[in-house]
């Protein structure tokens, strides 16, 4: 085909997750729901970190912003899944796509470094606890958080220069729910050979970096808690692990399923694994932090006492109110 009559598309469109109206109505109401327990678990769970100051540890520091990205990529997708769920035409413009192709690659990019982040904080505080508070300090947890977010800025923004220079000449019909890089690749009509190495290059190095630091760390880390003595000890120490390792676990495994494999067309368990890291797995960190963790539970039962004293105390002293105003009006009949 010519150069010259290669046209840029003004105007994608998704196949979505569901053409059967019925269905759609009942994903439009679970994921809303999923959206909204993302919402109040994350918030939540950033605002427990920040106020309580038992909490105020690199590995919660950690956690806070791994919450906060998983807020804002979740945001990036689930909004815009959500109401193509119940939508007749699901349309994206070509500038709406790219930048939520940048924003979501720039968020997971970021996620992956968040979790080898916490998994070297992990094997410093089990492995070399005495020396924890100065290795872990302030400026060391800092520059590990600004390198994460750059180097996922870095590969986002050369992916979405990349992809989106491309030629996209026939059908403008993306086989997903999201701007994402293997269906995008798929509908140009340009050489995608450069575009697709970069892709292998980042996600390959990305999760072989991320999962080798992950892995070594908790190689390390199970060594030492083997040599626990007491199986109390042993088990306050890998509980400090069990909800790092459960979240990395749920991550990765969705993620190496939908990209590091070789694959002729976008299948429909594609779309279910991607769903999972992009809307279910920011949903299912909070809780496992809440449920598995022994000090966030602690904090979150404070918090919730805390509000339940404020709102009986609001509620009293409403009924005083109201009680006063009562015996005025009384009095004022006499």
């Amino acid at each position: 085909m010519d150069t010259e009559n290669k046209t840029r598309a003004g105007v994608f469109e998704f196949s979505g997750l569901a053409s059967d109206v019925d269905l759609g109505i009942f994903l439009f109401i679970f994921f809303l729901l999923v959206y909204i327990i993302t919402l109040v678990g994350n918030v939540g769970l950033i605002g427990i970190v920040h106020k309580t100051s038992a909490l105020h540890t690199p590995m919660y520091y950690f956690l806070s912003y791994l919450s906060l990205v998983d807020l804002l990529y979740s945001s990036a997708v689930a909004p815009k899944m959500i109401s193509d769920l119940i939508s007749m035409k699901k349309v994206i413009s070509f500038h709406g796509c790219a930048l939520q192709f940048y924003v979501f690659a720039t968020l997971a990019g970021t996620d992956v470094l968040l979790l080898s982040n916490m998994s070297y904080d992990r094997y410093v505080a089990i492995c070399h606890p005495l020396h924890y508070v100065s290795i872990m300090t302030k400026k060391k947890c800092l520059f590990l958080i600004l390198l994460a977010f750059s180097l996922g800025f870095f590969q986002s923004s050369l992916q979405t220069n990349c992809i989106f220079r491309l030629d996209f000449c026939g059908s403008n019909l993306i086989d997903h729910f999201y701007c994402d890089v293997l269906p995008l690749l798929k509908l140009s009509c340009s050489d995608t050979f450069i575009c697709e190495l970069l892709t292998v290059f980042f996600i390959g190095s990305y999760s072989i970096v991320s999962l080798t630091t992950i892995l070594v760390s908790y190689i390390f880390i199970i060594s030492s808690i083997l040599k626990i003595k007491s199986s109390k000890g042993r088990k306050k120490a890998f509980s400090t692990c069990s909800s790092h390792l459960t979240c990395a676990s749920v991550f990765y495994v969705s993620v190496l399923f939908t990209y590091l494999r070789p694959s002729d067309f976008l299948k429909e368990q594609d779309k279910v694994a991607s769903v999972f890291y992009s809307v279910m797995t920011p949903m299912l960190n909070p809780l496992i932090y809440s449920l598995r963790n022994q000090e966030v539970k602690t904090a979150i039962t404070r918090a919730g006492r805390s509000l339940r004293s404020v709102v009986q105390s609001g509620l009293l002293n409403s009924w005083n109110v109201v009680g006063g105003l009562s015996v005025f009006r009384s009095l004022n009949k006499k």
